[in-house]
């Protein structure tokens, strides 16, 4: 790197675990800035990667990013404005960082003109947001259903495939339990919460998950097994 040559940190962003495998969207986002990288005649000395969602504001790699631009005076170098946030008050913490920065598509902006730009950005997205519920809103008032029309209208095909789904469910987990309810019952457990208390013992997992059993879910068990 020549004597006065500007560093450059990149700093890219993908929105998805999709596109950050696949490359989708960096390349085009390294051509940006390594042409705006060589108009400037500088020298880019490291490169950060973010897949992320544009409206959360917690991003580690930005995180290292600037604090790699402070440690080596850098200037951190993005594609494009809107690949760091729609949001007013992330684009102010950036600019209070410190550290220098600029977006290739828009070199000659200054801090103002970048704030204001993410102030248009965020209230676009706002009106979008809005704009979205109030057709909602407007479309149900007129007796649109929303939704799958034949599962809100109790589809009678599919309300008895979901049914046998459940029945058959029910009775695959009842078959599980048999097992411990017996044991419990031959171990001394006489009401149902002596039997719940049993089955969390041996770990058995509830019904709806997790490792506590209530003595409706245990009178709803037994009640199973001897329908079986």
């Amino acid at each position: 790197m020549a004597l006065g040559e500007t560093r450059f940190i990149v700093y890219l962003r993908v929105s998805t675990d999709k596109q950050g495998r696949s490359g989708l969207g960096l390349e085009a986002q390294r051509a940006a800035v390594a042409a705006h990288v060589e108009a400037a005649h500088g020298h880019i000395v490291a490169e950060h990667v973010e897949v992320e969602s544009g409206r959360k504001k917690d991003r580690p790699e930005l995180a290292l990013a600037l604090e790699a631009c402070r440690a080596m005076r850098a200037t951190l170098v993005i594609a494009k404005l809107d690949r760091l946030a729609r949001n007013v008050a992330f684009v102010s913490n950036l600019m209070e960082s410190g550290v220098e920065f600029v977006a290739a598509d828009m070199p000659t902006v200054n801090r103002l003109t970048i704030h204001i730009l993410a102030a248009v950005a965020e209230e676009e997205a706002r009106m979008i947001s809005a704009r979205t519920k109030a057709a909602l809103a407007a479309a149900k008032a007129r007796g649109v259903v929303l939704g799958n029309p034949r599962l809100l209208a109790r589809d009678p095909v599919l309300a008895a495939r979901a049914n046998a789904v459940q029945i058959s469910n029910a009775r695959r987990r009842a078959a599980a339990v048999q097992p411990y309810l017996d044991a419990a019952k031959r171990a001394g457990a006489a009401t149902l919460a002596e039997i719940a208390d049993a089955l969390m013992a041996r770990g058995v997992p509830a019904p709806r998950g997790g490792s506590r059993w209530s003595p409706a879910q245990v009178r709803r068990a037994l009640a199973a097994e001897t329908s079986r």
